[in-house]
């Protein structure tokens, strides 16, 4: 209870109630402990024995207290990134190395200096910096983009962060690709050589079987189809050379198993059942984001199924280029466990080389820059 010594004093009760009683007697207001509180009654300070107690029945009032010391809480680093966590450490070959712990934004926990923050505080009117309002693990990938934010007035003494303009956001609807915004969603990968050689054995034209292997470049770069020693199937690559080199730029940093399947079938409208004529794969750490770097080469190869390549030869395919690995995020770079295909290119039917100007060899080629 407070008791109002003073002729005229607002008696107001601890608790910081809406209306306060004025008298010219001391009085004492009581509330009980229930929650919300309620006014209990009014008494003159005189009668604290209960006589003369003027009753206000059970009035309910929507009080909070305020003459109560708030709590020093401090931010919560670990509460506050659990909605936008910072980036987490894998090394090579897919360990789940802890490596460095991640490097703390400046500022606060409710305005870290990474993200400029709307509203936050700010020093320099007029100053533009980069902002984002979007998931630390998006930023920058794919077409996601950084928005710009000035620092605008606010009182006398400070300014405060403007709102972000400009941003991309991952597109909620896409789950792979450029606008999901996920590791390994831009970039290239570039592969010198895809073509195949074609080698056909015995008589029979176009039922007699033909068979798939590597070509290499020779010294002026130009794809060269193997010598054979035998006439006698499956081909064999040429000894001591490899299919083609590769270099990869990419928007994210990470252990990578990179692989270029040359499959039967449409390009435009691929299907489970379409078949392999060869897939050769490379694998190794990229350790620099958007930094175009030279892969281990793909191995030479020989088919080993004359009758997709038969197929692949008369209607045509595409070479299709797939990832599976872990970003130095430990993000899982996969389609639902499988590898991720981010590219295919398209092949011609073998009678495009003859005759060009048919229907069916517009807009196909055998290029190797997968872009993504």
């Amino acid at each position: 209870m407070v008791i109002a010594q003073r002729p005229w004093f607002l008696a107001c009760s601890a608790l910081s109630l809406v209306a306060c009683v004025g008298t010219s007697d001391p009085l004492v207001i009581e509330v009980d402990a229930a929650s919300p509180p309620r006014y209990t009654g009014v008494r003159d300070a005189g009668a604290l024995d209960g006589r003369s107690t003027l009753d206000l029945g059970t009035l309910t009032f929507d009080v909070q207290a305020r003459d109560v010391p708030a709590r020093d809480v401090q931010p919560n680093y670990d509460a506050f990134f659990a909605d936008n966590p910072l980036p987490r450490y894998c090394g090579r070959d897919g360990g789940n190395d802890a490596g460095p712990p991640p490097m703390l934004p400046g500022g606060t926990a409710e305005c870290p200096d990474d993200l400029t923050r709307e509203g936050c505080p700010c020093t320099a009117l007029g100053e533009m910096r980069t902002c984002w309002p979007g998931l630390r693990a998006n930023r920058n990938r794919g077409t996601c983009r950084d928005g710009m934010s000035r620092c605008e007035p606010y009182d006398e003494l400070s300014g405060r962060w403007g709102a972000c303009e400009g941003y991309v956001l991952p597109d909620p609807a896409v789950r792979l690709g450029p606008a999901s915004c996920q590791c390994f969603s831009r970039g290239q990968w570039e592969i010198t050589n895809t073509s195949p050689c074609f080698i056909t054995y015995g008589a029979g034209g176009s039922t007699a079987p033909v068979y798939a292997v590597s070509t290499y470049l020779d010294a002026a770069g130009q794809a060269r189809c193997p010598t054979q020693s035998s006439n006698t199937p499956p081909p064999r690559p040429m000894a001591g050379t490899d299919f083609s080199q590769d270099f990869l730029t990419v928007d994210c940093t990470g252990q990578f198993e990179l692989c270029y399947a040359i499959r039967a079938g449409n390009a435009t409208n691929p299907l489970a059942s379409d078949c392999t004529v060869a897939r050769v794969c490379t694998s190794a750490w990229y350790g620099t984001a958007n930094v175009r770097q030279a892969f281990p080469p793909l191995p030479s190869w020989a088919g080993t199924d004359p009758a997709c390549t038969r197929r692949f030869v008369d209607q045509g395919g595409y070479g299709e280029m797939t990832v599976i690995g872990q970003s130095s995020e430990c993000q899982r770079i996969d389609d639902a466990g499988q590898p991720y295909v981010f590219n295919r290119v398209t092949y011609c039917p073998a009678r495009c080389s003859m005759t060009p100007t048919l229907p069916e060899c517009a807009r196909c080629g055998n290029g190797g820059a997968g872009m993504f």
